[in-house]
């Protein structure tokens, strides 16, 4: 594709950068195929090589208008069309140079601008978020039946190992994972101290960044990366082997910190070694398998599982189908589920923002997993796990949880939920 970007952004950072992004592109449309709210719209500009076209005539000097930012709006940055591209078009790194230049030229009606920064605000505190989730336990069967989906049952956390082993490993706690369901990080700390390894959890740190960062505030993401690095750094300076992250939605965030700060001169270099250090909960597994596998009870049932790759795993950090192959070895019967690549719909804020979008997209997801009546279903993204479970008929579940109900000796898991 052939460009010729305006003044404003030709010669800066983002401006090399769409620009090699966008010469990539060969308007062979294969994305289209793939793009889930193409799909659902049927609209070219609701489709990656539409949104591609808007980019580019914004960055070469058109006037944004609220309908540009309206088909931005409604990508769900799942990044199918990634691994569908053979020309390896970057195209998320574009939709968030185009999104910013957008809304910098573009600026969004009051009323949009107050409900994101309400969203920040809200999801961002954790009291305030965490008491909030509390109170809706607790008034759950007063509440109207839409609203009462939205409030996930609680389960207790189960107990967390103590540090006792010299080999460890760092854990990102996240901003709504620890209200909405903190026996996933557990469970993860539990599988681990059975082979050897203590997750430690670190104060200080918080929210991967990547929430304000498609709110309209990359300011703000880039302070709460730092924030992260700082805490984890002395940590990181004793040898902790890796930085788990058990929500893939923020795995794929720290493990682009490198490139999120790359012109910060204070951060750059950190930055490069905590997002190598990143490891999605598949990614560690996979590589201690040989020391999991011997504590795995077959003797249990092959409990059948429908699982939902996220498509931070699937395409964000392209760790498609590790997750089954675990599962599979750990004795469960994985049943398959059609259109596997394609978005649940829940993809950050988007279910908030974009909402009937999101619930047909999720009803098409529900449907397709539960076409082979799995006993649970699994994912491994805490985003993805309850915008399912509102409209799951079986239990929704993280798959680390599933391992660590299925392994022997060391500390007892939490009931099953």
């Amino acid at each position: 594709m052939q460009t010729q970007l305006a003044d404003f952004i030709r010669d800066t950072p983002e401006g090399r950068e769409a620009d090699a992004i966008l010469r990539r592109c060969v308007h062979c449309g294969f994305c289209t195929a793939t793009c889930p709210t193409y799909q659902l719209l049927g609209d070219e500009l609701d489709g990656p090589r539409g949104r591609i076209y808007l980019i580019k005539q914004v960055l070469e000097g058109a006037t944004p208008t609220a309908k540009t930012r309206l088909h931005l709006d409604r990508c769900l940055t799942c990044r199918s069309c990634e691994t569908t591209c053979p020309s390896g078009v970057e195209y998320g790194r574009l939709l968030d140079i185009g999104r910013h230049v957008v809304d910098a030229r573009a600026p969004r009606p009051a009323a949009e601008q107050a409900t994101r920064w309400a969203l920040r605000q809200t999801l961002l505190a954790k009291p305030l978020f965490g008491a909030a989730v509390a109170l809706g336990r607790a008034f759950r069967p007063l509440l109207p039946q839409a609203l009462a989906a939205k409030v996930p049952a609680g389960a207790p956390a189960g107990v967390w190992p103590p540090a006792r082993h010299p080999r460890r490993m760092l854990v990102l706690e996240g901003c709504v994972q620890p209200a909405l369901a903190p026996g996933i990080d557990a469970a993860m700390a539990r599988v681990l101290d059975r082979v050897g390894i203590s997750l430690l959890k670190v104060g200080g740190g918080g929210c991967c960044g990547a929430l304000p960062h498609h709110l309209d505030a990359t300011d703000d993401g880039r302070a709460l990366a730092r924030r992260n690095i700082d805490a984890w750094w002395p940590q990181v300076e004793r040898g902790a082997e890796a930085i788990v992250v058990t929500a893939s939605g923020c795995g794929v965030m720290v493990k682009d910190y490198g490139h999120f700060l790359r012109a910060d001169p204070a951060y750059a270099a950190k930055a490069a070694r905590v997002a190598a250090l990143a490891k999605d909960t598949v990614e560690v597994v996979a590589a201690l398998w040989p020391q999991i596998a011997p504590r795995v009870a077959m003797d249990r049932g092959a409990q059948r599982v429908a699982f939902h790759p996220p498509c931070t795993l699937q395409h964000g950090m392209q760790l498609k189908g590790r997750v089954e192959e675990i599962l599979a070895a750990m004795g469960l019967e994985v049943v398959p589920v059609r259109d596997a690549h394609l978005c649940c719909g829940s993809a950050g804020t988007y279910s908030v923002l974009q909402p009937e979008l999101a619930a047909e997209l999720r009803r098409r997801k529900v449907e397709a997993l539960s076409a082979e009546r799995p006993e649970v279903i699994a994912t491994a993204n805490i985003g993805c796990l309850t915008h399912l479970a509102e409209a799951a008929a079986q239990p929704v579940r993280h798959w680390i949880e599933l391992l660590d109900e299925r392994m022997v000796g060391g500390v007892r898991p939490p009931v099953a939920r």
